[in-house]
């Protein structure tokens, strides 16, 4: 997927007639004062840190400024920042608003029902997922005939605004389903939607592009997303590769069986740290590749399941040991296979051959990893 920051994805707003505030993206604190008057921003102003986490404001990555100098001190206060992961290098300098009301609005993707998916709240302005289910309003969209009236009807007294606002959002509404469609979204947020005298003004934009149509969208080939410098090698490499905040690593073929061991792992206490895909490859020099990509994470164990239907276990049996000999000596880590299936007894051969623990129970294995790795968390 394709995540843009705030002032990318109002650029896109912009060019469907979003309500905006005036606002202006510097990348340095001498770029302010000539933002502030080319962009016509009124003092006084917010300056927000362009960052793909949420819970900016919380964070100290928004800040308001009553004068030039100010703003000045508050871009370079919140450049460099690190958020949540994240090195702030943009700055978002917008005009403030008098807001009367924060409002939520998105449209997304519900994978489990294979529809687009509406959904709205009269509490917007703090993170979606700390809102209590009742308070949101949810609305499957037919792709085909689209948005439809009385679904925005449904949206907009969920909203609980009327008149003149409520005519507001129902074009907003309108206009955000051409951009989900239009744009090849799988999300379109608007959090807060403020209410600004008789209208609504998206006060913030999250827009996801979906990945596989990326070669529709050249002016994003320069978003780098928030991929860790060795999930953008993986990706150059075209390796299905993931970091997390664990300590175990993960290799298994096939999304379904990934998740699937990621979730037992939990079960048992172990925390996944990385997490690799190999498909449906039994090539030994991909899997050297992948496997090494692996090691530069540096996870305290890792754990091989692999399912051979199509993949034969004993080339990725292979690879792996041909990879384990290139790890140097101080990056070593312990190894617990779990193969099953195409050559499978050549494959168990090959890495006990190689001092690796291979194991075909899948909770005896979990285990030993996870004891590997230090015990449960």
């Amino acid at each position: 997927m394709v995540k843009l920051a705030e002032w990318r994805g109002k650029e896109i707003f912009r060019k469907y007639g979003v309500p905006l505030p005036k606002g202006h993206v510097v990348r340095s604190p001498s770029e302010v004062a000539a933002a502030l008057q080319s962009a016509g921003i009124p003092l006084p102003c917010v300056v927000k840190a362009q960052v793909l986490a949420g819970g900016r404001g919380k964070g100290g990555a928004v800040r308001f400024a009553s004068t030039v100098a100010e703003a000045e001190a508050a871009t370079q206060a919140i450049l460099g920042l690190e958020f949540k992961g994240e090195v702030v290098r943009e700055v978002l300098l917008e005009e403030k608003l008098p807001i009367a009301k924060e409002l939520y609005v998105s449209l997304t993707l519900d994978r489990s029902r294979r529809l687009p998916l509406a959904m709205a709240s009269a509490q917007g302005g703090v993170e979606v997922e700390t809102v209590d289910e009742s308070a949101i309003v949810r609305v499957h969209v037919d792709p085909f005939p689209g948005l439809l009236g009385y679904q925005k009807r449904q949206l907009i007294a969920a909203l609980g605004v009327t008149g003149p606002v409520a005519r507001s959002v129902d074009s907003l509404l309108d206009l955000l389903w051409k951009i989900f469609e239009e744009e090849d979204a799988e999300l379109v947020e608007i959090n807060p939607l403020a209410v600004v005298g008789d209208r609504v003004v998206a006060l913030d934009a999250k827009v996801i592009i979906e990945d596989d149509a990326s070669f529709r969208h050249p002016e994003f080939a320069d978003v780098k997303d928030d991929r860790t410098p060795l999930e953008e090698i993986a990706r150059e490499k075209e390796i299905a590769f993931v970091q997390l905040d664990g300590n175990i690593g993960v290799i298994a073929n096939g999304a379904g069986l990934t998740m699937a061991t990621l979730d037992v792992l939990a079960e048992f206490g172990g925390k996944p740290g990385v997490f690799l895909d190999l498909g449906g490859t039994d090539d030994p020099k991909k899997v050297t590749e992948a496997f090494l990509l692996m090691a530069q994470a540096k996870p305290k164990a890792v754990f091989l399941n692999i399912f051979g239907g199509v993949t034969r276990c004993d080339t990725v049996a292979t690879g792996l040991v041909e990879a384990m000999r290139q790890v140097p000596p101080d990056a070593k880590f312990p190894l617990v296979a779990r193969i099953r299936g195409n050559n499978e007894a050549e494959g168990v051969a090959i890495l006990r051959a190689a001092g690796v623990t291979s194991l075909s129970d899948l909770k005896e294995s979990v285990q030993a990893v996870v004891a590997a790795a230090g015990g449960p968390a």
